[in-house]
C-alpha cells in the first residue's frame, strides 16, 4: 500500500531497570524487540551473541558513538564482514525506526551512513513508540469493520 515497512516483535516483558550490567539489558532487549532472533545462531565464528555482528554492530558502533553516522563499507571492515551482512542487520534496525541516514566521507567519497536516530536511543524509540501506536490503531480499525463485514453477512444469511 505504499507504507514503509515498519516491523518490531512486541512481547510482554518487565523494565528491566533493576538490572546494573548493560550487556545484559541490551541483549535482553534487542531479543524482545527481535533484532537479535530467540536462539540466535552466528554464522560466523563468533563465540556468543554478544560477540556477534548485530550485536557489536549495535553496542561497540552505534550505541558507543550514537552521534556519529557509519559508513557501511567501514563498518563491513571493522567487524570484518560482508556489506550485504551489514546491510541485512542496518535494515532491521531501519524498520524499527531506530536508524537515520545522512551523508558521510568515507575513503575520500561521500557515502551514505547510519546512525541511531538523533544520536540518541531516547529519542529515537519515542518514533518506535509512534509507529506501534499507529499500527495498533490500523489494527483496532480493521478488526472493527471486519466485525461489521462479518455481522451484515450473517445478517444477510438468516
Amino acid at each position: 500500500m505504499g507504507r514503509k515497512l515498519f516491523e518490531l516483535q512486541v512481547v510482554s516483558n518487565t523494565p528491566l531497570n533493576g538490572v546494573s550490567d548493560v550487556d545484559v539489558v541490551a541483549e535482553t532487549f534487542l531479543l524482545q524487540i527481535g533484532y537479535l532472533p530467540k536462539g540466535y545462531d552466528p554464522k560466523t565464528g563468533a563465540t556468543s551473541i554478544r560477540d556477534s555482528v548485530p550485536y557489536r554492530l549495535f553496542m561497540d558502533y552505534f550505541m558507543a558513538m550514537p552521534s556519529k553516522a557509519w559508513a557501511v563499507e567501514e563498518l563491513a571492515a571493522l567487524l570484518d564482514t560482508t556489506k550485504p551482512t551489514i546491510y541485512r542487520h542496518i535494515n532491521k534496525l531501519k524498520s524499527m525506526d531506530l536508524l537515520e541516514s545522512m551523508d558521510v566521507e568515507f575513503d575520500g567519497q561521500v557515502r551514505k551512513g547510519y546512525r541511531i536516530r538523533f544520536g540518541d536511543l531516547t529519542k529515537a524509540w519515542s518514533f518506535t513508540e509512534t509507529n506501534i501506536s499507529m499500527a495498533i490503531e490500523n489494527y483496532r480499525k480493521t478488526v472493527a469493520h471486519f466485525q461489521a463485514l462479518m455481522e451484515e453477512r450473517n445478517n444477510n444469511e438468516q
